[in-house]
């Protein structure tokens, strides 16, 4: 390659950087740098469940996680083994359960657990979040989502896991 020949380095200085996404990809899982999780289906089964009362609520919403983690995004090693919509007795009311494993051998530092409910029409009714540190290879995570909405009002839920490598 001579300065006479432009087009080369670019091509060369191209191929570098496309070098570089494709090996941070790898690193990060399946989907690559920035990919988007795929969720999985749920379906909601609620007999007589009743709704939080006001200080319930108020405690529910304190702990519920609605606010997503930037950091993170698909990876293998992640696997979403079990889940299931819930409701429990108290302030805990609609909860999204279930356990993630770390099918790998290294400590992922950040697991996410993200679920969208919607009602019987389709409508997205909110989004709620569980997350965890520091999940070692070879070991599960059972986590509990809880949701804000009334038993009566979610229909489904869909979920997906991702995470933060270390």
């Amino acid at each position: 390659m001579t300065r006479s020949d432009p087009t080369g380095r670019r091509r060369l200085l191209a191929s570098l950087g496309t070098g570089l996404v494709a090996t941070a990809a790898g690193c990060l899982g399946g989907d690559g740098l920035g990919g988007q999780p795929t969720y999985e289906e749920g379906r909601v089964t609620v007999g007589n469940a009743t709704s939080r009362n006001a200080t319930q609520m108020s405690t529910a919403a304190a702990l519920a996680q609605q606010q997503p983690t930037n950091s993170v995004t698909p990876l293998d090693p992640l696997e979403l083994r079990t889940h299931e919509f819930a409701v429990e007795d108290g302030y805990l009311g609609s909860t999204i359960q279930g356990t993630v494993a770390n099918t790998g051998a290294d400590r992922i530092q950040v697991v996410e657990v993200r679920t969208r409910v919607y009602d019987d029409g389709g409508t997205l009714l909110g989004r709620y979040f569980a997350s965890t540190g520091d999940l070692d290879g070879d070991s599960a995570w059972a986590f509990q989502v809880i949701v804000l909405e009334s038993p009566s009002n979610v229909a489904s839920y869909d979920i997906t896991v991702l995470g933060t490598p270390s």
